[in-house]
């Protein structure tokens, strides 16, 4: 590829210009072509006969108002068909001449980014630490039918199984089923397992061992429950849009945070043999417009238009340190990238995953993200889930029957099934899962679609009719010392961040008993209770009672959820408190003469909720309306802050959100002591908030994002596409790098409170920076290492009367099978492939290994600091480690690189006892120290000058440098 100025690319990408439909016949099939950028298909269709053309011309007289529209294509007899054609080679020139702004004008001749061709796909098992697993993997799949493979790689249909996903098994070789199971924050469906904290709360611990110990836990549930492959961690979204709507399943808005938070998580879910599945890959970063005909009504989902940089240095860099983690499994998303579906786009899965990264697992689709069959095959996806087409459940399949003809009509070789399938044995092997002690390959011992004892497997198909044994109701919560609720409880206390004290906690009676008996606390709005119960709404689609998840295929089942009303009456009613409830967010109109003039403390709960856009609440459809408080819970604070003990009062505030909200409304209020931002806790909410507000534990939590003032603070990039009148909306990331504190930094702008910023009850003092230098500086990394050979196999002539149903075979409707129905449906012919596809790629300088060139994960630096706790209680610090290039030299002076202010690379959380000194150590790898430079294709180390290392309490409170 032909890569130009820096910061001037779309992944390296030509554009495509605004246009109409084209519309080709092929094969007697009429097809709307797909916006599909891996420019795969350039050579021209033509309209064969005359009823053709005349066709052609009536419906582009009627989309003429269209962009582009999406044909969804079998891949049955339609070789590759999927991407969009002509781009012209000036065009191409243009891009490689302008700059970013230049490219995305604001005018009425729109051009977008476009993603470059990369084939074909890198065969698995050049990695050295897969090398034994592949051998064996090699070994099953060789003895493997036609149909055994197909039926590995193909869900078998939404509701098919007793898992939210459900692969085929090849019976014969010991082979079974997978059972693919949501989510991040526990085994959504499930009994008897634990609702973790959220993602979110897991980022604001910043604590690397609790990280590990939920991911531990939450592995160990999904083994015990059958399940194979574990839909976490969430890493996508990012949070560039701190409205959208499953940011809170992620650990927060910056790369290197969710990058640690990530590997950690992996490396406990899969100690416990549990294959990891990391997602959303990548730029999913709104729920509007990700998907077709979700809430808009929209055929195409969005194209998020990402230049190549900031590819690497922000949405790219957690999912690299989840393959260097070993993951198993990585989940495409639904959206394009640069105007290519994610789940079929060749430079994505072939040229970034699996030949820069090294990716040694499987590529799998959300559901349903597959929006072809041979293209998606070819551009390296290797299981297709649920199966299903378009709509899940409808029982029509991209793959399945349709792979095995294109299999044996040519249209997708044969090695490259080969490599589908033994990457997905490979990691079933690397994993463990073949120990029948383990894994018992009976598949789940609970059902997803019923709590009964007993139900059918395939509730999906009218035909199931069997009443079998669904649900055993094994207890993975853990027992004794061992108990999971200690974890979550424990990850809820160290992801409370308090952000304002002024002396007010924690709560203590002898320092607060007046002439009265008692200490009057009122507790005030619904957040603070148990609602109607945890699990009133589906998959949590509604905000009622005390916010503990957010909404969608990332929540679960609580088994029990401990309000805070619950928890914080239990502790503080008795000699020296009484405590009343009143858990609504509207005070009657007499209130102020009676509940808040009675109250010496008033403790008020608020928060905002959202989560994925199947589901719209109050006005939400997955992403926030706008970043306020729901419910009326700023003018419910306010109420509470001015009327609290007839305004003499003390006002607490707690805030549950799955994000930043607008508090400056209140925030300044002289009323309110405290605001405790409890993010969502889970389970053990009550608990763990009770805990930090009477001071059993000290709050430790930090702002794993940044609150602004308003939502412009954030910039335009930050706003969600709500509404677009094209085809296919364009989303172009045209801040860049400058998401969330980055931004915030490069303008200057104050916000109401910091990224990585939170209190304590105690202080603590910086002291003693030392940086040692590890290794020599080196502008680039050593070259690419020679890896592993990959398995190869035998030439196969196949049979398709192989590929035939088994006579007398009964089928259930809907339920997606490997076989065909007749031989006549295979074609022989001459399908071509896409262009590119015999191109010989350069492999990149950046890769060689898991996480790409072993040399980016070499120390290049240590630095160590003393904190010393000078307080009067004992606590935690999260002491982070910042970078920054503005002291950097280039011995070429026309290189004029933008970077950010700072960007965070490291962090550690100790505890201290009173008066104790620790000393803090941080390691800088090659990575950590470099940029992306999109010339050279490569990380680039600067050699000139200084790179400066700053080591702070929070993105504003800087200690040392």
């Amino acid at each position: 590829m032909n890569y130009k100025k820096e910061e001037s690319l779309i992944s390296g990408a030509p554009i495509i210009s605004k246009k109409r439909p084209i519309l080709i016949k092929y094969k007697d099939f009429l097809l709307t072509e797909n916006i599909d950028s891996d420019k795969s298909q350039e050579k021209a269709f033509k309209p064969e006969t005359k009823f053709t053309k005349v066709l052609l011309r009536v419906l582009l007289s009627l989309c003429s108002a269209i962009l582009i529209l999406t044909s969804l294509i079998s891949c049955t007899q339609l070789s590759w068909k999927s991407d969009i054609k002509s781009v012209n080679n000036s065009i191409e020139k243009r891009l490689n001449s302008q700059k970013w702004t230049d490219i995305f004008d604001n005018t009425t001749d729109i051009t977008y980014g476009q993603s470059p061709p990369w084939y074909p796909t890198p065969k698995g098992g050049s990695t050295f630490k897969w090398v034994e697993s592949y051998k064996k993997a090699q070994k099953l799949v060789n003895q493997m039918s036609l149909i055994e493979k197909v039926n590995i790689t193909t869900g078998t249909g939404w509701r098919m199984g007793l898992a939210v996903g459900n692969t085929g098994p090849a019976i014969h070789v010991g082979f079974s089923s997978l059972a693919l199971q949501d989510g991040p924050l526990g085994i959504r469906y499930a009994d008897n397992i634990t609702a973790f904290p959220a993602g979110i709360t897991t980022g604001a611990t910043w604590n690397k061992q609790l990280m590990y110990s939920r991911g531990k836990a939450h592995g160990k549930e999904a083994r015990l429950k059958g399940v194979n492959v574990l839909l976490a961690p969430c890493v996508g979204p990012l949070g560039r849009m701190p409205a959208g709507g499953r940011n809170w399943e992620g650990f927060g808005a910056d790369p290197a945070l969710q990058g640690i938070a990530a590997a950690e998580t992996i490396r406990g879910i899969q100690e416990e043999g549990v294959m990891a599945s990391i997602k959303h890959f990548i730029g999913n970063e709104q729920e509007h417009y990700r998907q077709s005909y979700e809430t808009h009504n929209n055929e195409n989902a969005l194209s998020a238009n990402i230049d190549d940089r900031t590819l690497h240095e922000l949405y790219g860099w957690p999912f690299q340190n989840a393959i260097k983690a070993g993951v198993a499994s990585v989940m495409c998303s639904y959206q394009m990238v640069n105007n290519s579906y994610v789940c079929q786009n060749s430079k994505l899965m072939n040229g970034y995953l699996k030949d820069e990264l090294g990716f040694s697992g499987f590529v799998v689709t959300d559901w349903p993200a597959q929006k072809s069959g041979v293209a998606s095959a070819l551009a390296g996806l290797d299981m297709s889930m649920s199966g299903d087409r378009l709509r899940l459940g409808d029982g029509e399949s991209f793959w399945g029957a349709e792979l095995s003809k294109s299999v044996l009509n040519g249209s997708v070789p044969l090695d490259r099934l080969n490599d589908m399938v033994t990457r997905i044995v490979a990691a079933w092997y690397q994993l463990g899962q073949d120990d029948r002690t383990k894994f018992d390959g009976k598949g789940p011992n609970f059902s997803s679609w019923t709590k009964n004892r007993t139900g059918v497997i395939s509730p999906g198909s009218p035909d199931d009719k069997e009443i079998v044994v669904v649900n055993h109701y094994v207890k993975a919560q853990g027992t004794g010392n061992e108990t999971h609720s200690t974890i979550a409880r424990q990850v809820a206390i160290e992801g409370t961040v308090l952000l304002k004290n002024t002396g007010i906690l924690p709560l203590s009676s002898d320092n607060m008993l007046k002439n009265q008996a008692k200490i009057r606390i009122g507790i005030f709005g619904e957040d603070s209770g148990p609602g109607k119960g945890p699990n009133f709404c589906e998959d949590r689609g509604c905000n009622q009672g005390t916010l503990g998840s957010g909404w969608g295929s990332g929540a679960v089942e609580f088994p029990y959820l401990i309000s805070p009303a619950t928890a914080l009456k239990k502790d503080l009613d008795g000699d020296k408190y009484t405590v009343t409830l009143y858990p609504y967010n509207k005070l009657p109109s007499n209130t102020s003469a009676s509940i808040l003039k009675e109250q010496d403390i008033c403790i008020v709960f608020a928060n905002a909720d959202s989560g994925e856009g199947y589901i719209t609440y109050d006005g939400n459809e997955g992403d926030r309306k706008d970043l306020f408080l729901q419910k009326g819970g700023e003018e419910l604070i306010k109420d509470v802050a001015n009327g609290c003990g007839n305004s003499y009062g003390d006002t607490i505030v707690v805030i549950h959100s799955v994000g930043p909200v607008i508090m400056e409304s209140f925030v300044h209020n002289s009323n309110i002591k405290a605001i405790v931002w409890a993010n969502l806790p889970g389970q053990e909410s009550g608990n763990a908030l009770t805990d930090i507000l009477l001071g059993k534990e000290n709050p430790s939590g930090k702002l794993p994002y940044t609150i602004g003032k308003s939502l412009d603070d954030y910039g335009p990039g930050a706003k969600i596409l709500y509404n677009s009148s094209l085809a296919v909306p364009q989303l172009t990331f045209e801040e860049g790098l400058y998401i969330d504190y980055r931004h915030f930094d490069k303008y200057d702008i104050k916000p109401t409170y910091p990224f990585g910023f939170g209190l304590s009850y105690t202080k603590f003092q910086y002291n003693n920076l030392v940086v040692t230098k590890v290794l020599e500086k080196s502008e680039l990394p050593s070259p690419r290492p020679i890896g592993a050979n990959p398995p190869t196999y035998p030439s196969t002539t196949l049979d398709a009367h192989e590929a035939l149903f088994p006579p007398g075979f009964r089928k259930l409707k809907k339920y997606i099978y490997p076989y065909i129905t007749n031989i006549t449906e295979v074609k022989e012919g001459d399908y071509p492939y896409p262009d590119g596809y015999s191109d010989v790629q350069s492999p990149s300088p950046a890769g060689g290994d898991e996480g790409g060139n072993p040399d980016l994960w070499n120390i290049y630096a240590s630095v160590s600091i003393e904190i010393t706790n000078v307080g009067r209680v004992p606590g935690k610090e999260v002491a982070q480690l910042y970078i920054s290039f503005k002291d950097v030299e280039f011995d070429d002076d026309s290189r004029d690189i933008d970077f950010p202010v700072k960007v965070l690379r490291q962090f550690e959380k100790i505890h201290l006892d009173v008066g104790e000194t620790k000393t803090v150590q941080f390691h800088l790898n090659r990575r950590d120290l470099s940029y992306w430079d999109v010339t050279k294709q490569n990380w680039v180390m600067p050699t000139g000058g200084c790179i400066t290392l700053i080591v702070g309490a929070s993105s504003q409170d800087l200690k040392l440098s």
